[in-house]
Formats: C-alpha cells, sequence, structure tokens
C-alpha cells in the first residue's frame, strides 16, 4: 500500500481516491515538443535513440521538466522484445516499423528463446538515469507490449488494419503460434523484471490490438499470455504494480481484469463511462481516457471534456490520461491548458 510520501500516480495505482487526479499522457515524449525533435535529430534512426541512454533519458524527462507531469514513461519501443530475440528491426520514416516476418516454422526457429541481454543494456541505462534525475514526486513507468499484439508485428512484419496474418497463422497451426507467444511471454518477464530492478516504479502493458480478438481467442491470445506475464513480474517483485491495456477490449475489460490480475486498466476514448465507473472501476483504479483529437483541437470543448472525465471517475481512484497516444501536431499550448484544467 502506497503511503502519504510516495507520488500521487503510485497512491491512485493503490486504489486512493485522490481530489485532484495524477496526470500523465500516452507518448507524452514525442513529436510534438522542438526539444524532442532536436534530439532526435541528432540521433539518427529511431532505435538509435532509443537505444542511447544520453539522448533516451533527455527525452524521457523534457516533459516532466515542461508540464511538471506526474509521472514519466520510459522513452523506448514495444519491437526491441523482437530485436533482442534475434529478429530484425528497422523504422521507415514516415511508415513505422518493419520486421522480417515470423510465419512459418523455420523462420520461428531462427528466433532466439532468450533475450540478448546486450541489446537491451541501454535500455536500462536509460532507466537507472532517468530515476536519478527524477524529482522525488514523480513516479516512472516502465512498459511492455502485450504478446498478442507484439506478435502481430513478427508475423506480419509491420502494422495491419486487421491483424489478419496473426489471426490466419494461429488459425492454420496454432500450435506454432503459441510457441511464439511463449517466447514473447517469457522475454517480456525478463525485460519488464529487468526495469523495475533498474529503478521504475510501476509498468504498463500495452496490447494496442486487443480489440480485434473475438471472446474466445481473447481469453487465449490476450489474457492467458498477460496472466504468465503478471505472475511473472511478481514472482520475482510481490508488490510491482501492473496497469493494462486492453485497447478496444470494451466489455471484455472485467474478464481481463479479473483473469489477468493486474492493478489498473487504461481505457480507451470510446469506451462508455457508466460500464467504467459500475463495472470496471469497482474492481481496479482507471486511467484515461481524453481524445487525443480533443487535445489537438484545443479551446473551450476540451476543457469540458475533462470537466466530465473527472465527475465520472473522480469518485474512485484514477489517473488522467489519454484514449491513445498524443498526436505529433498537437500544439503545446494545448497541453498546457489541459494540465491547468485537470489540476483546477
Amino acid at each position: 500500500m502506497a503511503t502519504r510520501d510516495d507520488p500521487l500516480f503510485l497512491r491512485a495505482l493503490s486504489g486512493e481516491t485522490l481530489s485532484k487526479p495524477p496526470l500523465w499522457l500516452m507518448r507524452q515524449a514525442g513529436r510534438y515538443l522542438p526539444e524532442y525533435r532536436e534530439i532526435r535529430a541528432k540521433a539518427g534512426g529511431f532505435l538509435d535513440l532509443c537505444y542511447n541512454p544520453d539522448f533516451a533519458a533527455e527525452v524521457t524527462l523534457q516533459p516532466i521538466r515542461r508540464f511538471g507531469f506526474d509521472a514519466a514513461i520510459l522513452f523506448c519501443d514495444i519491437l526491441v522484445i523482437p530485436h533482442a530475440l534475434g529478429q530484425k528491426l528497422w523504422f521507415v520514416q514516415g511508415e513505422g516499423p518493419r520486421l522480417e516476418p515470423v510465419a512459418d516454422a523455420k523462420r520461428l526457429g531462427e528466433i532466439h528463446e532468450e533475450i540478448d541481454r546486450d541489446v537491451l543494456a541501454p535500455v536500462y541505462e536509460t532507466v537507472r538515469r532517468v530515476k536519478a534525475a527524477l524529482p522525488s514526486e514523480t513516479g516512472f513507468i516502465g512498459f511492455c507490449g502485450a504478446p498478442w499484439t507484439v506478435a502481430t508485428y513478427m508475423v506480419a512484419g509491420r502494422g495491419t488494419p486487421d491483424q489478419g496474418p496473426a489471426k490466419e497463422l494461429f488459425a492454420r497451426d496454432a500450435e506454432l503460434f503459441a510457441r511464439l507467444i511463449d517466447r514473447i511471454v517469457m522475454a517480456s518477464i525478463v525485460h519488464l523484471n529487468a526495469q523495475i530492478e533498474a529503478g521504475v516504479d510501476a509498468v504498463q502493458i500495452f496490447d494496442s490490438w486487443a480489440g480485434s480478438l473475438g471472446e474466445s481467442d481473447f481469453e487465449r491470445w490476450c489474457i492467458a499470455p498477460t496472466r504468465r506475464i503478471v505472475d511473472g513480474v511478481r514472482a520475482r517483485h510481490p508488490k510491482a504494480k501492473i496497469i493494462g491495456f486492453p485497447r478496444g477490449a470494451g466489455r471484455l475489460i472485467p474478464a481481463y481484469i479479473r483473469g489477468t490480475g493486474v492493478d489498473a486498466v487504461s481505457l480507451e476514448t470510446e469506451i462508455d463511462r457508466s460500464f467504467v465507473s459500475e463495472q470496471i472501476q469497482s474492481l481496479v483504479p482507471v486511467q484515461g481516457h481524453l481524445d487525443p483529437q480533443l487535445l489537438r483541437a484545443g479551446g473551450a470543448e476540451l476543457e469540458r471534456e475533462v470537466e466530465v472525465i473527472r465527475a465520472s471517475f473522480g469518485a474512485g481512484p484514477f489517473v488522467f490520461n489519454l484514449g491513445h497516444g498524443i498526436l505529433p501536431d498537437t500544439p503545446i499550448a494545448h497541453v498546457e491548458r489541459l494540465v491547468a484544467a485537470v489540476r483546477a
């Protein structure tokens, strides 16, 4: 249980209802900040930025200095896991990640059974540097991608609109797909434990494509693997705070909470608020769920929406956030207005 000396973010995750919710934003270190763009230009490629502790620590800290958010989130990427498992990874400017697809037993055989710790060592050095520089009142979040979401990229070699290649693979060869999920699960446990040991206060498991699965597949490929990660982290760090983000899962979220054992859940923008307050917030603290488009637009409607969200979730443990990542062309003045409105 958190104490009054702990960061507000951790107090909310521990179940405390606060008069003003703690605030951080997904992708708060990003292209909307000129100081980020400056470091990004110096770094070269995106992976070069992720694996350079000087640069990655700096961009993690930039939004804390500028806005005073209640939590920092490590600057990294969910696809460092397949990269550390030996899958070739690169980023195409303006298009996103590319990987050599893993779509058959031969390609799976080329993927390591354990992560290469040398590949990820710079990430943990970044955590140590950020932790040393953060104010004591600021929480620090590490993360990984959920096995289902990471697997969709590994199978297709890129993001896809319907996660069709991964669905085709588990329909055609569920045993092969399960072996891929197993490797991601074990790698994710090691990765999250290493982040906790380097200094993060909590971790978030991002399942960006959870909403693409039907109910039975959701249980098999989302809930069950995430439960194994939660158990693996807690076996080493029993008090670890773990947030799940099964984006798009909607009315399956209560089953996700019960099945995975996460401490809190993030909410996408589209979810029904009354359902959240009645069926989700009664189980765990919630985090979310302002529309990033509305933040980009700004104006009086932004402040009205902040009031509605605070009224909807403020009677229970709650962390204010977006329903997904901040958009690159979001004006800084709108973020400043958001901070002022949340803390009013």
